[in-house]
């Protein structure tokens, strides 16, 4: 009777330790919660009724320059979640563009990086456009100085790698599950450590380095984004480091244009209503130090990497 007397009251000190152990494990998970404020939303996310209103800030002004106050400015279209487009019922002052969007996304506190595309209303082909990054490091703006003939004109702006916001989840749940079931492997490893050997060793990380893409005298860090041409290291965006992957496992071959939308952007759900060429003008830029390396345009077909040297297998 006594021996039974003991084997209850060790049971129900090792019951009144789990309590013990999972309480304490779920205050700090309470207490890490308040603090830090896990499931807050980003910052940095914009949303659709921002970009509206800096399109149509945009717009505004272009407007007011070319000597339009009263001309109606039509309803934002959003394509999908990264694609927005403006109409404008006459041709604009291209070189003020970039300065008056910027400014409105700055106003309205949208941040991420950005694609622009002037578009023909009835064709819908690529007139002019520039990217976000040619706005940086001094980069010259492509297509400043082209006139627009009289017409119609869509403005787009796509953004790069934009997420929308993802709804909060409650934890609190999770938080208690997680400490009860925390509280029951600490006292089971206690419970059991007597019984076990010597430890064993855990094997290392196995740590991958991403593999290079070498092309001449170049070579693309396709996990960072990273292009290096001699001592020289330039950080491309996505789409850049996609379209420079693809011309490089083709080199010396055509690649036609709808073959390049289609394996850069389509196959990702993203419409497309610019051109490839302000992508290519910007890889022409980062790849003159290699003399070994020329994108060449083959007219009404697509582009085409000439390389002379590879070190590639």
């Amino acid at each position: 009777m006594l021996k039974n007397l003991a084997v209850m009251r060790m049971g129900l000190f090792k019951g009144l330790r789990v309590l013990i152990v999972s309480g304490f494990l779920l205050l700090i998970g309470m207490l890490f919660v308040r603090f830090i404020g896990i499931g807050s939303p980003s910052g940095n996310l914009f949303t659709p009724e921002k970009v509206n209103l800096a399109l149509r800030r945009t717009a505004h002004h272009l407007l007011r320059a070319a000597g339009d106050s009263t001309s109606r400015i039509p309803a934002v279209q959003q394509l999908n979640p990264q694609t927005f487009q403006v109409q404008f019922g006459h041709n604009f002052d291209y070189d003020q563009l970039p300065g008056i969007l910027q400014a409105s996304f700055r106003l309205h506190k949208v941040t991420q990086p950005y694609d622009v595309a002037v578009l023909d209303c009835k064709r819908g082909t690529f007139q002019l456009g520039y990217s976000f990054h040619d706005l940086l490091d001094g980069h010259s703006i492509p297509c400043v100085g082209r006139s627009m003939r009289a017409g119609c004109y869509v403005l787009q702006v796509t953004f790069e790698g934009a997420t929308p916001p993802v709804p909060r989840i409650p934890i609190w749940p999770i938080l208690s599950l997680g400490g009860l079931l925390v509280g029951l492997l600490v006292v089971g490893w206690n419970r059991n450590k007597g019984h076990v050997g010597a430890d064993i060793p855990q094997q290392p990380a196995l740590v991958l380095n991403p593999a290079l893409l070498n092309f001449g005298r170049s070579s693309l860090d396709v996990a960072n984004l990273t292009l290096s041409i001699g001592t020289h290291q330039h950080k491309l965006t996505y789409r850049e480091a996609k379209l420079l992957r693809l011309l490089a496992n083709h080199p010396n071959q055509v690649l036609e244009r709808d073959q390049i939308l289609k394996l850069v952007w389509e196959d990702e759900g993203i419409i497309v209503g610019r051109s490839v060429d302000v992508f290519i003008s910007r890889l022409r830029k980062l790849l003159q130090p290699d003399t070994t390396v020329k994108i060449s345009a083959v007219h009404g077909v697509g582009y085409r990497m000439e390389v002379q040297e590879s070190v590639n297998e």
